[in-house]
């Protein structure tokens, strides 16, 4: 098997749904899923991303432990509605 290059990084990647949470905090809007998920019936068990892992209250500490794993790269995504909260630019 080849080895990987010397430049190589070992990272992490997330998805803003799946781990932000904070689902109304600091002036997010609600996207359509959070809408979506909310609704009797379309989730197993009545999930919700509301609180998902809390990445966004624990970030330091999920960056910390990525740095003891030796991760050196992490990609994640930050949820539309917390950057434009009403849908658009006015």
């Amino acid at each position: 098997m080849a080895a990987f290059p010397h430049n190589f990084l070992w990272g992490a990647a997330t998805a803003a749904y799946q781990v932000e949470g904070g689902h109304d905090t600091d002036g997010k809007g609600p996207s359509i899923w959070d809408i979506y998920s909310h609704l009797p019936g379309t989730t197993f068990e009545g999930t919700t991303g509301d609180i998902a892992v809390d990445h966004y209250h624990r970030f330091r500490e999920d960056v910390a432990l990525m740095a003891e794993m030796g991760l050196q790269s992490y990609r994640f995504s930050i949820s539309w509605p917390r950057l434009l909260p009403a849908g658009a630019v006015r």
